[in-house]
């Protein structure tokens, strides 16, 4: 069974940076997922994507983090990592790992169980 293992989060003051890391635990081969990336969900706000990167290297930003985030990751390894610098306290939230696999019946997605981000002074 593949699982999405997040890593990173925590308590951060305005201006600092973070950095989450994803690993796909129980895959077979490099490149398993089309893509990846992450979401986050604030306290009674939808989840909403933050970056996703395909195994070819396009990538997308939510306009809100497209200075200050950098999605990276490692086809060899199934990992996706976000460095988030510059943070902002509305940028506190739950993150989620996300991966898309195109399969014969469509795209099966897979989640993280998420990762806490608190920015605050």
């Amino acid at each position: 069974q593949v699982q999405l293992v997040e890593s990173g989060g925590g308590l951060v003051q305005p201006g600092g940076s973070l950095r989450l890391s994803c690993l796909a635990n129980g895959v077979i081969g490099d490149s398993y997922f089309y893509v990846m990336g992450w979401y986050r969900q604030a306290p009674g706000k939808q989840r909403m994507l933050v970056a996703t990167m395909t195994t070819g290297g396009s990538t997308t930003y939510d306009n809100s983090v497209k200075a200050r985030f950098t999605i990276s990751r490692d086809n060899s390894k199934n990992t996706v990592n976000l460095q988030m610098d510059n943070l902002e306290p509305e940028d506190t939230a739950a993150y989620y790992c996300y991966a898309g696999r195109r399969t014969r019946e469509g795209l099966v997605e897979v989640w993280g169980q998420g990762t806490l981000v608190t920015v605050s002074s």
